[in-house]
């Protein structure tokens, strides 16, 4: 283990391991249109909207996270574009730029781009991932019990406005991986960034077993009798990239066979108030009180005083655990991915 020193008075956020932490993944609700398993419950019990963190505190935080080294924050739900006030959010972090924010951007099911994507675009958002499971109609309704006609619409929207994006694909055994030359093809074809996942044990009603995943190794057997294939160096990403034909890049992210927890620099908030130092950490630190006090301040005083909130989410990055096989047996916990938003 490396010793640092974890003083609050630290301009970084740094865990136990030596990770500092440059991205932030922010969940403004948890409520979506779509019903995916893998992410879902069958029966959710939303979040009610009162107890959503507002905008306005939302925003003083992530304020405070550039000032300590956040670059990259990304918008999630859910489904983002249903809580009413997101594009306006978007526009409102463009100030945060002058202090370091470096980029922003957006985790969707694209349900709802074709009407949002260039209201997204003229309001500074960078770049979209957009989940995109099934190319099949039948079998897209069947996982998200959604049609996905407004999807491929939604994408068609966010080419139309040079809205750059990448198509992130959950694979389930024997529900979609039939998708994964498909996809490839389709993606290929028209030159959009695609990723493939494996499924992570974060859905709604804990029905996951390693039996589900569809591995990284047996994504590259069903492409190597159509590709010749070449494995790019890893940057910091969570996604290993791999060239195709030396012509056509994808990536793979996985989380179950091969981690990249070590490299890992995100963070994740709560519509709600609750910060993850992981995507499978069993407890997440409750800050809404601590940022209710803020945006009282600042109401009273017109100045930002951090100092309580910097004592308590210093300390919990800091003990951030090392990795996705650390804690994987871990006793279950009650919060799934719609809330956390991946």
């Amino acid at each position: 283990m490396m010793k640092h020193d974890i003083s609050t008075n630290s301009p970084i956020l740094q865990d136990q391991y030596g990770r500092i932490k440059r991205k932030l993944r922010i969940s403004v609700t948890d409520r979506c249109n779509f019903k995916c398993t893998y992410c879902m419950p069958e029966h959710p019990e939303w979040m009610k909207k009162q107890d959503l963190l507002s905008f306005e505190a939302l925003l003083i935080f992530c304020r405070y996270m550039v000032q300590q080294g956040i670059e990259n924050i990304r918008i999630t739900g859910g489904e983002p574009l249903m809580r009413q006030g997101v594009v306006h959010f978007i526009r409102d972090l463009q100030s945060l730029r002058a202090i370091g924010l470096k980029r922003i951007s957006m985790t969707t099911n694209g349900h709802y781009l074709a009407k949002y994507a260039e209201q997204l675009k003229h309001a500074g958002l960078d770049d979209l991932n957009i989940s995109l499971d099934s190319l099949d109609a039948d079998q897209f309704k069947k996982l998200t019990k959604k049609d996905l006609a407004p999807v491929l619409k939604g994408i068609e929207a966010a080419q139309k406005v040079s809205l750059p994006f990448k198509i992130n694909c959950v694979l389930m055994k024997d529900q979609n991986d039939d998708q994964i030359v498909p996809m490839v093809k389709w993606a290929k074809q028209q030159q959009i960034p695609l990723r493939f996942i494996e499924f992570m044990p974060l859905d709604g009603d804990q029905h996951w077993t390693d039996q589900a995943v569809v591995s990284e190794a047996e994504i590259l057997a069903q492409l190597k009798a159509h590709y010749q294939i070449q494995v790019l160096q890893q940057q910091h990403e969570p996604a290993r990239q791999y060239q195709l034909d030396g012509q056509y890049c994808i990536g793979i992210i996985s989380t179950i066979t091969h981690s990249f927890c070590g490299d890992c620099d995100r963070i994740r908030l709560t519509a709600q108030g609750e910060l993850y130092n992981c995507l499978f950490a069993q407890q997440g630190l409750n800050i809404k009180p601590y940022l209710h006090a803020v945006v009282k301040q600042k109401a009273e005083c017109g100045q930002f005083e951090f100092q309580q909130l910097e004592q308590h989410i210093k300390p919990y990055i800091w003990h951030k655990a090392k990795g996705y096989h650390a804690i994987q047996h871990q006793q279950a916990r009650k919060i799934s991915m719609h809330m956390l938003g991946g």
